[in-house]
């Protein structure tokens, strides 16, 4: 499985804005389906947004959705994850994940199920708190 790096997090206001990134430790082929997820204080991680390495098509949780936008730079090998209005229930550590698209499918399969098949880098705090 691919590793990441995740970057970017800090503390920030509720309204705020933070832009995260995850270097991959491999050129990301296009076979894989990345996606961004979340663990807070004594939960399981929850996928936030998840993107095609194939074809760009996306998929975001309802709780992020028209607030988080993530993209796929392809020269830099990293997936960023822009996150604007934030929430305090935004608060997490944030982590991405790859798997192969013939393992988990499409974008929405990754986010609502592949945190069970995932392996877990350092991950990134984001706090929204005033």
């Amino acid at each position: 499985q691919l590793q990441f790096v995740e970057s970017g997090g800090g503390l920030v206001q509720p309204g705020g804005s933070l832009r995260l990134s995850c270097q991959a430790s491999e050129f990301i082929q296009d076979d894989y389906v990345i996606g961004w997820f979340r663990q807070a204080p004594g939960k399981e991680h929850d996928g936030v947004s998840c993107i095609s390495g194939a074809d760009g098509s996306t998929y975001y949780a309802d709780s992020v959705k028209g607030r988080f936008t993530i993209s796929r730079d392809r020269t830099k090998n990293t997936v960023a994850l822009q996150m604007n209005s934030l929430k305090p229930e935004d608060t997490a550590v944030y982590y991405c994940a790859a798997l192969s698209r013939r393992l988990i499918g499409r974008p929405q399969a990754m986010c609502v199920m592949g945190a069970e098949l995932a392996s877990w880098g350092q991950g990134t705090q984001v706090t929204v708190s005033s």
